[in-house]
């Protein structure tokens, strides 16, 4: 059997632990000391994850689209894919790290979606991006953590409060979508959209793209 390979690590902002690349034969890896955050071979949800929100917007022209989450790039590769020639995507990451990995070792898996021109890359904290503009996108994509439970970072239970659903709310024009990717289903953060008054779509997706594998969540909230 081959063995991983540790090819980097990188500390989380706010001091909250630790990131780890590792890689074995053609597979990647991205995790914390005990959790596996994303595998190359399994990005089946997050490619969904974008197909789902673009096919929602899609009567639209010049779409303006904002995903928190850098990851492996396959959200943002599907997010193209499915966008028009017109669109811009802008891509926020907390952690500079994943963005140099994502040049320098991952690009190849997901197409280089960085080097798309529609592409705009903000090394921040996506909930300090919503926060300050209003009525700015069509659809804002969060994979930030493994979902509305923060996992590394505790920060990230600002985005996913009442407060920080309200201000999301704002920040999406008439018709625009939240799309939250999850590991798991949480029947309270469904409630919590609803009352930020969101219409809320919940989707089950198998982590691999064959339709096998974990199920996760994805939450479709429509700004009405």
């Amino acid at each position: 059997m081959i063995r991983w390979e540790e090819i980097d690590r990188a500390d989380v902002p706010g001091g909250e632990g630790e990131v780890i690349l590792r890689k074995r034969g053609t597979e990647f890896s991205i995790r914390t000391d005990t959790t596996e955050l994303m595998n190359s071979r399994l990005h089946g949800s997050e490619d969904a994850l974008a197909e789902l929100t673009c096919n929602r917007i899609a009567r639209k022209k010049q779409h303006r689209i904002l995903i928190g989450g850098l990851g492996m790039g396959y959200t943002l590769a599907a997010a193209l894919q499915y966008s028009e020639a017109d669109s811009l995507v802008t891509v926020v990451e907390l952690i500079p790290a994943v963005v140099r990995w994502n040049r320098e070792h991952l690009g190849h898996l997901a197409g280089n979606p960085l080097d798309d021109g529609r592409v705009s890359v903000l090394e921040e904290d996506v909930a300090a991006i919503i926060s300050s503009k209003k009525s700015t996108w069509d659809a804002i994509l969060l994979d930030v953590d493994n979902g509305p439970d923060g996992l590394t970072r505790q920060a990230n239970d600002r985005i996913y409060g009442m407060g920080g659903l309200q201000k999301a709310f704002r920040a999406l024009r008439p018709g625009g979508i939240l799309s939250i990717w999850s590991s798991g289903a949480d029947e309270h953060f469904t409630r919590r959209l609803n009352q930020c008054q969101f219409q809320t779509e919940t989707v089950a997706v198998r982590a691999r793209k064959s339709g096998k594998g974990s199920r996760h969540t994805i939450w479709l909230a429509a700004k009405c």
